[in-house]
């Protein structure tokens, strides 16, 4: 799955203005999240067409990237994303960041996980049989 990271200036306003261009362009979020540093901040997100809305904010001179991340369902209780994330880490997989869906589907809740080495993941998940959306 591919994420869109967009690079905001930490000023009033701009993340507004960022998630209007967004609807203007009718782009639905299915999911994000938004980390910061002093002089920016970085929302991720998850949209439906992701190719196709990167070039549209880049048309508008929106900083942003495309990142390989994975989306994987988790069992939707105590303990199911501890159990995923020792399995992935018995695989060598580490995990660089993560955030998670705000629907559910079936008792599974949704996580993005970025990880360090794609091909380390693409493994794990070939022998853990872990589910993906």
């Amino acid at each position: 799955m591919l994420q869109l990271s967009i690079f905001l200036e930490n000023s009033k306003g701009r993340l507004a203005e960022v998630i209007s261009l967004l609807a203007e362009l009718k782009v639905n979020l299915r999911a994000l999240s938004l980390a910061d540093t002093k002089d920016y901040g970085v929302l991720r997100i998850i949209v439906d067409e992701p190719e196709h809305t990167t070039e549209k904010l880049r048309e508008r001179k929106v900083v942003v990237s495309l990142t390989q991340v994975w989306a994987l369902k988790v069992p939707d209780r105590t303990g199911g994303l501890a159990e995923v994330l020792n399995q992935l880490v018995q695989h060598d997989v580490v995990v660089e960041y993560m955030y998670a869906f705000v629907e559910k589907e079936n008792e599974q809740a949704q996580v993005v996980v970025r990880v360090r080495d794609q091909e380390t993941m693409e493994n794990a998940l070939k022998k853990l049989n872990l589910p993906l959306l």
